[in-house]
């Protein structure tokens, strides 16, 4: 696990060393207007229910331009570290999808496509449709690779994390981000430049991948810390 800014921590990573990305970065979403975007993610805008005691999380109050700009900026980088054929996988939601396509397509990727993580204890919509999924964009580095069959699907159907289990205000199931690291064959190397609590690195280990993880906060980098340590233990 890697402390810093995602961004700069790229930017000290070598060329054409990881096998894929896999991250679920700050949506600077979670409103319906733009001031409802810039309150604090753990006070407002993601916590019905949730223990927000282990505090906020940055980089999630981007208005729509900035927020396109920044995607576009690391998601070069992500390709740039990334070996050609590699696949990056990037989660949003409903309002940032269309942005998150382009700026995939614009820092060199090419789309592929969308799959659907479907939530199925989701909260009712008053006069509309439950919020019961959100979007995983994909793409690789130039053709896909040749060398490795990954069939995955295109929904996963996994209820958010809950309780005691729950380390982040947005922390994704690893059973999820199990399917998702099925991307690449064990012993690769996944990177998630948004780790968070480090659910994806919790999930490389149980599948046998290697793992390289970015976090700038320090109470979440801790955690992810403490968890990669505790799977790590627990394969050995």
């Amino acid at each position: 696990m890697l402390k810093g800014d995602a961004l700069a921590v790229l930017r000290d990573l070598p060329d054409a060393s990881v096998d894929a990305v896999v991250t679920d970065p700050p949506y600077s979403s979670g409103g319906m207007v733009r001031g409802d975007r810039t309150n604090s993610s753990a006070l407002s805008k993601y916590t019905r229910g949730v223990d927000t005691s282990g505090g906020d999380f940055t980089g999630d109050n981007r208005d729509q331009r900035s927020f396109a700009y920044w995607q576009t900026l690391w998601l070069s980088e992500a390709r740039r570290v990334s070996r050609p054929g590699a696949t990056c996988i990037v989660f949003t939601d409903w309002r940032q999808l269309p942005t998150t396509t382009d700026a995939l397509q614009a820092g060199g990727w090419v789309w592929r496509g969308i799959a659907v993580w479907s939530k199925p204890s989701s909260r009712p919509n008053r006069g509309g449709f439950r919020n019961s999924c959100e979007y995983i964009v994909w793409g690789t580095n130039g053709p896909t690779r040749k060398d490795h069959e990954a069939y995955l699907p295109g929904q996963i159907s996994a209820n958010s994390v809950r309780g005691a289990e729950k380390a982040h205000i947005t922390q994704k199931p690893v059973s999820v981000m199990e399917v998702l690291a099925g991307i690449v064959k064990p012993g690769e190397v996944i990177l998630d430049p948004f780790a968070g609590s480090g659910s994806t690195g919790v999930a490389a280990v149980n599948t046998g991948r290697e793992f390289i993880g970015i976090e700038m906060t320090d109470h979440y980098h801790a955690v992810a810390v403490d968890r990669l340590t505790a799977a790590q233990a627990q394969a050995a």
